[in-house]
């Protein structure tokens, strides 16, 4: 027995009305995927901002001010295989002595260069950047070795799977003049916790996007960090780049 008419026309409705919702869905469903990722990037972001610092503030009551402990260093064993020995470098004494007891950290591993990696039990890692300073930091809202596999180099990656914050509470450093209060383009930094990248920030949004050094869209992304707690720790809507973690 055939369909009638009526019923053949409910019937192509109804493959219409189907495609039409499979072409929306496939429009809508990138969309939301990527607003769950910024949100997750958001958070690990925000919270590792307030965790690290509070943790700074819990060790000043035991260590005093943050800038008489705040130091560079350098110096890691190695193996006989040439690679590094966990715990042996002075930037992990320092973070075990001054962070960890009050920011729990799940792993350490070091990279090629002897660079660290400190692992926090939400999947995010830190990179200290350099052997020598704990000055320079990464943060990864994900695994560091998927972010840094997805780009060509490092600096690709900043703003959208890693971002930058610097760590600089303590005074000038003679030598290179770096720290001196009195030079604006440290102001952000002197005297302070930890703080998303403001190198040299004239203070402005259109700074932190269109910088052509730092900028997050027309230079290499180091204020991206500042631009998204600029935004209340909300990533804008026309922030240049699809973050992932």
């Amino acid at each position: 027995m055939g369909l009638s008419q009526n019923s053949a026309f409910t019937l192509a409705e109804v493959l219409i009305t189907l495609g039409i919702i499979g072409v929306v869905a496939a429009m809508t469903l990138p969309a939301l995927v990527q607003s769950h990722t910024n949100k997750i990037v958001e958070t690990r972001i925000a919270k590792f901002y307030s965790t690290i610092n509070q943790a700074i503030k819990m060790s000043e009551v035991e260590y005093g001010d943050k800038k008489y402990w705040f130091t560079d260093l350098n110096n890691i064993e190695t193996d006989e295989d040439g690679k590094p020995v966990n715990g042996s470098s002075e930037v992990e004494k320092w973070w075990n002595k001054y962070i960890s007891p009050n920011m729990k950290t799940t792993s350490v591993k070091y990279d090629e260069k002897g660079l660290p990696y400190f692992y926090f039990p939400d999947g995010s890692a830190l990179k200290i950047r350099f052997t020598d300073a704990i000055r320079d930091w990464i943060f990864y809202p994900g695994n560091p070795d998927k972010c840094i596999k997805r780009y060509k180099t490092e600096d690709e990656a900043h703003g959208k799977c890693s971002f930058l914050f610097i760590y600089m509470p303590g005074g000038e450093d003679i030598k290179t003049n770096v720290g001196n209060p009195n030079r604006p383009d440290w102001k952000y930094h002197v005297n302070k916790g930890v703080e998303p990248y403001k190198y040299n920030w004239d203070g402005t949004a259109n700074n932190l996007y269109n910088d052509h050094l730092h900028g997050c869209k027309t230079g290499n992304g180091a204020f991206c960090t500042a631009l998204i707690q600029y935004n209340g720790w909300k990533i804008p809507k026309d922030y240049p780049y699809k973050v992932s973690y």
